[in-house]
This record gives C-alpha cells, structure tokens and sequence, in this order.
C-alpha cells in the first residue's frame, strides 16, 4: 500500500440464501454466530470479530466457497460435528493448513482452516492461515 491509495477496512462475504430465517437459525445454532441486524431481506452475522452477510433470494447464487481461518481448528472441528454440521471434507492436514469444510444448508462450503501441523501460530499478527494458495 502506497501512502496514496485508500485502505480497505474490511471485506464481508454476501451469501445468497434460499430462506434468511432458517438460515440465521442455522449460522447460530451450529456455527455460533450472532446477528448483528437485520433489514427485510438481508442481514448481518458475527463472531469473533468477523462478519458474513446474507440476502434471502437475490446477490449471488449458491455454491461459493469461503476460506475462514480459526486460531484453533481442531476445537471448531469438534464443535461442528457435535451441533450437528455437514462435514464435506473432514480434518485435513495440507502443507498452508490444517482444514475442514462444512456445507451450509445452501450449498455455500466454508473452508475452516489453521496452522499447519508443527507451525507454531502468531497470534499477535492473526497469522492463522498459513499460505493458502488453494
């Protein structure tokens, strides 16, 4: 970033879903997210500081793919599991991560990945995700 160019904040995924209802009761209930707000169609979720977006019927279709790196994966794993998630790929040890994926009811796939194995995290820089170039 040069001194000139603007900073971008943040950048918040808009998951396309069939019903907004069922869907926020599904982020909540099996991944622990909280909404934030809410509008008509379209509402906000969070945790741990990171946001999704979700528009029932419109901006963008079903099917994509979010990469979301966690400080300790293995925990989340068995978090998932327990509530009850879709497990697409089960834990994966890969040489940027160690990772699993779950499928929202969707079809969107949330990549959840950590350190590798042996790579002590930073968790003073958020340096969770390794290089990721998958």
């Amino acid at each position: 970033m040069t001194a000139t160019q603007a900073m971008i904040e943040n950048i918040i995924p808009i998951l396309w879903v069939k019903n907004l209802t069922a869907s926020v009761e599904w982020y909540d209930n099996v991944l622990g997210f909280t909404q934030e707000w809410a509008v008509d169609d379209f509402t906000e979720l969070s945790r741990d500081g990171a946001s999704i977006h979700l528009c029932e019927n419109c901006q963008g279709q079903s099917g994509t793919w979010l990469w979301i790196g966690v400080q300790d994966v293995d925990k989340l794993y068995e978090e998932c599991k327990s509530k009850g998630a879709t497990i697409r790929m089960e834990m994966t040890s890969f040489p940027w991560a160690r990772e699993f994926n779950v499928t929202d009811p969707d079809g969107h796939v949330l990549r959840f990945g950590g350190a590798p194995e042996g790579h002590k995290h930073d968790h003073e820089h958020g340096d969770d995700h390794g290089d990721h170039k998958h």
